[in-house]
């Protein structure tokens, strides 16, 4: 293999070169060239996502946050930090022990991408701050800062399931980790964002700044809790299921995209049945009438032999009139010794 070989591999292997776009008072903003315009933009966003993020904690972050963004997945995997591809379905990622967000170029053209970019300061925020944080916590306060608005409906629709069909989860449970399947990440992160925006409530900025500090001094998450809001997590956690119900009415369950759906295929069962219980009547009415029509038919060609066979109607399952239309017989008058007039086919006729 020649040098000029060689030299082309390692080139080619090599991770795009990075460069700062823009430096403000807390960002670095660094991009590859084919990002370049993706990242000018997004530098004049940053400080003011910062502030948002500081009002919510009371407390803001040290140092100088490093933004990466490189346009497109290869660019975006190759310079990710040592240690990991990125998953494959994040388009931003944290690295809150080094003060670094990485960001996908592409991504912040779409509706989400800098509240996915704002959502992932808050985890560096926190990583910033302290260590140890819940997980059920850093979620709630990330979509909670970020102000998804338009997220605002499926997850109220989503917590009111939760508490119409008894899926809430405690906290503890969510301290480590969301659920797998996908339903019940949706309660757990309905849950976890309704939870901080009552914590918010009651003891605004100033009861997270005093969190804050408290983590900064040592204290786990339970006792920084109980010394920052005067009450346990157990105490809060239980009045905060005590105002769910009338948040969050098991009415709204109906209003619903899937409760649509149910509802509608529940009312196109019910009209299946409906449907075949009146064919099904209407098919027992229609051969009445016949039987009906039939013995008539049978009493008029026959009289002689109907009258000589006593109680023969009696024995027939038939109601007269029948239901539906009414039916009459026809009868030709005749002289009761017109015995031509009497034996002659009668008509039936509605």
């Amino acid at each position: 293999m020649t040098l000029a070989v060689l030299l082309s591999l390692v080139v080619s292997s090599a991770p795009p070169e990075l460069s700062t776009v823009a430096r403000t008072e807390h960002f670095d903003v660094r991009s590859t060239a084919a990002a370049r315009g993706s990242a000018t933009k997004l530098a004049d966003e940053l400080e003011a996502a910062r502030s948002q993020i500081v009002a919510a904690l009371g407390r803001d972050w040290p140092g100088v946050t490093e933004v990466r963004v490189g346009l497109g997945r290869e660019e975006y995997e190759a310079i990710a930090l040592p240690g990991g591809t990125p998953p494959s379905w994040a388009v931003a990622l944290a690295y809150p022990s080094a003060n670094v967000v990485l960001v996908e170029g592409r991504s912040l053209n779409q509706p989400d991408g800098p509240l996915t970019v704002r959502h992932e300061l808050v985890h560096v925020a926190l990583g910033q701050l302290a260590d140890g944080w819940p997980h059920w916590f850093q979620e709630g306060l990330a979509q909670s800062v970020t102000g998804e608005r338009r997220f605002r409906w499926t997850q109220f629709t989503t917590l009111a399931q939760a508490v119409a069909f008894g899926r809430l989860f405690h906290f503890d449970d969510l301290a480590e980790r969301f659920p797998e399947r996908p339903d019940d990440v949706q309660y757990a992160y309905a849950q976890s964002v309704a939870f901080v925006e009552f914590l918010q409530g009651r003891h605004g900025a100033a009861g997270f700044a005093r969190l804050v500090d408290h983590r900064q001094r040592g204290d786990h998450f339970e006792l920084a809790f109980a010394k920052a809001f005067g009450r346990s997590l157990g105490m809060e956690e239980r009045a905060f299921r005590d105002t769910l119900p009338g948040l969050y009415p098991w009415w709204i369950v109906l209003t619903s995209e899937s409760a649509a759906w149910a509802v509608a295929g529940a009312l196109l069962v019910v009209a299946h049945f409906v449907r075949r219980r009146t064919v099904l009547r209407r098919r027992a009415e229609q051969a009445q009438r016949e039987a009906v029509e039939d013995a008539a038919l049978h009493l008029v060609m026959n009289p002689t032999s109907a009258a000589n066979d006593e109680g023969a109607l009696e024995t027939l399952p038939l109601r007269w009139p029948p239901p539906g239309p009414p039916w009459r017989v026809h009868v030709a008058e005749a002289a009761p010794d017109d015995e031509e007039a009497l034996t002659a086919p009668r008509r039936l006729a509605p």
